[in-house]
């Protein structure tokens, strides 16, 4: 358990499934009490209540797109465990499609999300960060934060997004004890994962199994990324021992991508 979270509130975004959720249940191994912040209150429950008792995991409803939402949503975690030591922007969407037919709906709701998203929660976080002289920001970017990839324009300009302001901030509030660094992970076992499979298959005529041999063609370990790797990079980032690492992009990808 890390002296450095325990008892700490984290909040995570997006945080009832997927990597979120991997986040939240490593967090709360590591002592921190937990807020789970997401849109459906169905989906966060159930998650908060495979979460030790310990952790005092608590369930907020928000839009992180939604400026009003992100306020009131922040209040009511701070009103449950007090000011937030260790916020987790995870919640993110992807929509793939050829540029032509990106229609701005599409765009705006990408953007929205990954990147206006995580500048509403994060500016909720920070004023209590700097008072305090302590602070963990980690944003869940992507591979696609790092490199271009066909039919997905919109989703690479908001992740790239994200690590230009994870590195802004790192530069801006390091002297004030707080750390913002990025985590960027590969094709992640999930729901979204899934999706991006089914479409693939959907509209080029193949399987999903060989729709999935494509996507690791240039994989060196040749098989997906666990959502529970993606969540130990996080918890060493909020660790004590991670002090001096912050304005970085770290990837969790099976070395597809070497930067």
């Amino acid at each position: 358990m890390s002296p450095f979270l325990s008892g700490r509130h984290a909040l995570v975004t997006g945080g009832g499934r997927g990597i979120g959720a991997a986040i939240a249940k490593a967090l709360a191994a590591e002592g921190a009490f937990v807020t789970l912040l997401g849109r459906e209150r169905d989906v966060l429950e159930r998650h908060a209540a495979t979460l030790p008792e310990a952790a005092k995991a608590h369930v907020v409803i928000g839009d992180v797109c939604d400026e009003a939402s992100v306020v009131a949503a922040f209040a009511a975690a701070r009103a449950r465990h007090g000011e937030i030591g260790v916020l987790v922007n995870n919640a993110g969407i992807a929509v793939s499609r050829p540029f032509a037919r990106l229609d701005r709906a599409a765009w705006d709701a990408v953007i929205a999300t990954n990147l206006t998203g995580t500048y509403l929660c994060t500016r909720e976080a920070v004023p209590a960060m700097v008072a305090a002289g302590h602070g963990r920001i980690v944003n869940i970017a992507s591979t696609a934060g790092l490199v271009g990839g066909k039919y997905i324009a919109a989703y690479c300009a908001a992740k790239h997004g994200v690590i230009g302001l994870t590195r802004s901030l790192a530069a801006e509030l390091g002297a004030k004890g707080v750390t913002v660094n990025a985590v960027c992970p590969g094709f992640t076992e999930s729901a979204m994962l899934d999706r991006a499979l089914s479409s693939i298959a959907s509209t080029t005529g193949r399987s999903e199994d060989d729709a999935a041999a494509t996507l690791l063609v240039r994989n060196p370990l040749g098989r997906f990324v666990r959502p529970e790797e993606v969540a130990g990079a996080v918890v060493w980032l909020c660790r004590t021992e991670s002090g001096a690492v912050t304005g970085q992009a770290i990837v969790v990808d099976g070395g597809e991508v070497q930067h």
